[in-house]
């Protein structure tokens, strides 16, 4: 799975390339979450269960093509380090994280697997991107708001 057609299926858009839906991959793809949520917390299990829900609709199917490895720090720094490094040892095709805290753990750990991030503000001025046009390194996504558009 490439990066841009996950970050394509987070944004929320109808469609995508036919190639990632059409073809089925040889080996089974993984990708590790982790949020900052404890793993029983509803809102957490909720968006777990959408994301999930998003990939299916695209032929990505838990078990079948694709392997989830899910990890939820429940606002705890030494576990989302813990988790951070746990996951990168795993190493899934992409991670998805949506907090600062989770996306500096990750990149400690890793230069080299695909992040994505969503719902992270302002991931410029937290050193985690050098601009949301081109973040550059292995870090991408989305924020709900950057800093500029704060006076406005």
């Amino acid at each position: 799975m490439k990066r841009r057609e996950f970050i394509t299926l987070l944004g929320g858009a109808a469609v995508w390339p036919l190639a990632a839906g059409a073809q089925q991959p040889k080996q089974m793809k993984r990708i590790g979450v982790i949020t900052p949520f404890n793993e029983n917390d509803s809102e957490s299990q909720r968006r777990v269960s959408a994301f999930r829900q998003g990939l299916q609709e695209l032929g990505w199917t838990d078990g079948r093509n694709v392997r989830f490895d899910y990890r939820g720090g429940a606002g705890d720094p030494d576990r989302i380090r813990a988790y951070a490094a746990e996951i990168v040892r795993l190493k899934p095709d992409v991670i998805l994280a949506n907090s600062a805290q989770i996306l500096l753990a990750l990149q400690r750990e890793t230069r080299t697997i695909s992040i994505v991030f969503v719902q992270v503000d302002d991931p410029v001025s937290n050193g985690i991107v050098s601009n949301l046009a081109h973040p550059g390194g292995n870090i991408t996504g989305f924020t709900p708001a950057e800093s500029p558009m704060g006076g406005k």
